[in-house]
């Protein structure tokens, strides 16, 4: 399995709804590593390294978020694994 790394940007209702406990939840149970921050636009910003079946997965999880969120768009880019990361983080 190829590793991969996956930067992603969230919009919608995802602030004040556990998203950022909900995607390092997740990441921490298929072993991605990276970080889940808000940012001051009201968006998510999270940075995965895994395996890239396991991105796919947790890609699909963040496009429908926890039970409170409206993720109303992701935008996703796709990057080279660098290995920066030691585990799942939630940054503040």
């Amino acid at each position: 399995m190829e590793n991969g790394r996956i930067h992603v940007w969230i919009k919608g209702l995802v602030q004040g709804v556990g998203f950022r406990f909900f995607a390092e939840r997740h990441a921490g149970r298929l072993g991605l590593t990276g970080f889940v921050r808000n940012l001051p636009d009201g968006q998510v910003e999270v940075v995965a390294e895994g395996k890239k079946e396991d991105l796919e997965v947790f890609l699909d999880l963040l496009r429908k978020g926890p039970p409170g969120a409206i993720v109303r768009d992701v935008k996703v880019q796709w990057e080279a694994w660098t290995g920066a990361y030691r585990e799942f983080e939630i940054r503040y």
